[in-house]
């Protein structure tokens, strides 16, 4: 059956809110929710979601599903097939077995923790901690997480069975630390926490992980560009610098 002979109207969706977070470019960003602790971000939410009875209960959960969309794939065309960043590159699958981007509907779901639900001018917002997302995703729904229906103790994660783990030691040079306590002062107390553990996964190319390179490379946190250079598994921080 082809898609033009199901009688079915199309669903338009609307985001509800949109996420402001730490990560500003794909490069850095983690892997998988859940892996970086130190990442906290907020889920704005638009009128008339932000209205503080839709969020009631929500505070008794840890955790909370989102739907969101990949916003900087719209434009890109859907693949059948693609190559997933944790066979290397080296292998493709089809599009539904991979949490690719390049997705029919451009959609995607992410497990995070709820800290809390703020409510200021009777407005709700929701603080969360753990995002995969970045910087101004769209977010079209939010649903609870509940742990005897979205957990199951027999499943098969093929080539994802394991965490990421962190591949790199970190070093910092003196140049490094004296940017950071010029600008420590404009951000969450957990920058620097939050910075090593974005490096640590080691945002290179799989292609380049477990190998000594020459190049300086560039994550960027907030609006803040970080370089580093990897030499024998231990990424150096070599400064820290404002975007103006």
């Amino acid at each position: 059956m082809t898609v033009s002979s199901l009688s079915c109207d199309s669903l338009i969706l609307e985001p509800i809110g949109q996420l402001v977070s730490p990560f500003t470019e794909k490069f850095g960003i983690p892997r998988q929710a859940n892996l970086i602790e130190s990442a906290y971000a907020e889920i704005e939410l638009y009128t008339p979601y932000n209205n503080p009875d839709a969020a009631l209960g929500l505070e008794s959960f840890s955790h909370i599903w989102l739907i969101f969309g990949f916003h900087l794939n719209y434009q890109e065309k859907w693949r059948p097939m693609i190559r997933p960043p944790r066979m290397g590159g080296n292998k493709k699958i089809g599009v539904f077995a991979s949490r690719s981007p390049f997705r029919p509907n451009k959609l995607g779901q992410s497990l995070v923790k709820l800290h809390r639900i703020t409510k200021e001018n009777n407005q709700a917002k929701l603080i969360i901690s753990c995002p995969d997302l970045l910087n101004g995703t769209p977010i079209y729904d939010i649903k609870p997480y509940i742990h005897y229906a979205d957990s199951a103790d027999d499943s098969r994660c093929a080539y994802a069975q394991e965490q990421p783990t962190k591949k790199l030691n970190i070093e910092a040079l003196a140049l490094y630390e004296e940017n950071l306590k010029t600008v420590a002062e404009e951000y969450p107390e957990h920058l620097n926490e939050l910075i090593k553990d974005v490096i640590a996964y080691d945002p290179r190319p799989a292609y380049k992980q477990g190998r000594n390179d020459d190049k300086t490379y560039v994550v960027r946190v907030y609006d803040l560009d970080i370089s580093f250079v990897v030499q024998n598994d231990t990424a150096v921080l070599q400064s820290l610098e404002k975007i103006k």
